[in-house]
């Protein structure tokens, strides 16, 4: 099977989970793959809404832009239970493998079976974090006296138990998940925060095993086009190259750093 499943996860809502779903969505689909979107998170639907702007503003403004096939589970779907949960996703990837290069996941920003579960099946896991000792707190647990690792977190756990459930549903056979935490709204300036952060992010990357990629900058231009469904690789189309200004290039230049990151 060489469909490439990608899930985005992080248990703290606020990350950019969403908005680095749809980047990678179209930054993907306009390189040539053939992308599905799976929203995790049919609570809070907010990638289902995303992709439901595109589609309204492609149809009203006569655009021809890229769209991934688009799927919303929820746990009732295989039964609620983790055994059905389990077989729903296997299914959904063995259907989807016949058509597409890749899967990508949207996962809530709270603990569920049906997000659990998702993280077994992972090939890459994106986890966004905001450069700040609040999002740090989701990977592990710091001292704040003495600046340094007391233990991994909650979703660090997670994330390890997953990976051994990976490893015994593919056997002998399992590549492991490729972990990249993407550090997002990082200050353009130095600080002493920012170079704490820095350190005890690469400490922790040794200890619980990933890498880490530079994210998306705070830009209000990644709010902006929201309610229009359009991302930064759409923008130049859509309005005109001359409508691209040094934000626009430079946020588009992290997206892509991103897609290169994932090594696909």
């Amino acid at each position: 099977m060489n469909l490439h499943v990608i899930v985005v996860g992080n248990e703290k809502g606020g990350s950019g989970k969403s908005t680095t779903v749809m980047h990678l969505a179209v930054a993907l689909l306009r390189s040539g793959k053939r992308v599905a979107v799976a929203d995790l998170d049919a609570r809070q639907g907010t990638i289902t809404r995303y992709f439901e702007n595109r589609r309204r503003y492609v149809v009203e403004d006569e655009l021809n832009l890229p769209m991934p096939e688009l799927l919303t589970l929820k746990p009732e779907d295989g039964g609620g239970d983790e055994e059905g949960i389990e077989a729903l996703l296997q299914g959904v990837i063995q259907d989807l493998a016949e058509r597409h290069d890749v899967l990508i996941m949207d996962t809530p920003g709270s603990d569920t079976a049906l997000s659990r579960i998702a993280h077994s099946f992972a090939d890459t896991l994106v986890t966004p974090i905001n450069d700040s000792f609040i999002d740090l707190d989701v990977l592990a647990r710091i001292n704040a006296k003495t600046m340094t690792i007391q233990s991994p977190s909650h979703y660090a756990e997670l994330v390890w138990q997953q990976r051994m459930s990976r490893a015994k549903r593919f056997g002998g056979n399992a590549k492991a998940t490729d972990w990249i935490v993407m550090r997002n709204r990082m200050g353009f300036t130095d600080s002493k925060n920012k170079r704490e952060i820095e350190r005890l992010v690469a400490e922790l990357a040794k200890r619980i095993g990933f890498r880490t990629v530079a994210g998306f900058s705070e830009r209000v231009i990644f709010r902006e086009l929201f309610h229009q469904g359009l991302t930064l690789m759409d923008v130049a189309e859509v309005h005109g190259g001359g409508s691209l200004s040094m934000s626009h290039i430079a946020a588009r230049q992290e997206v892509r750093q991103l897609v290169e990151a994932l090594h696909l």
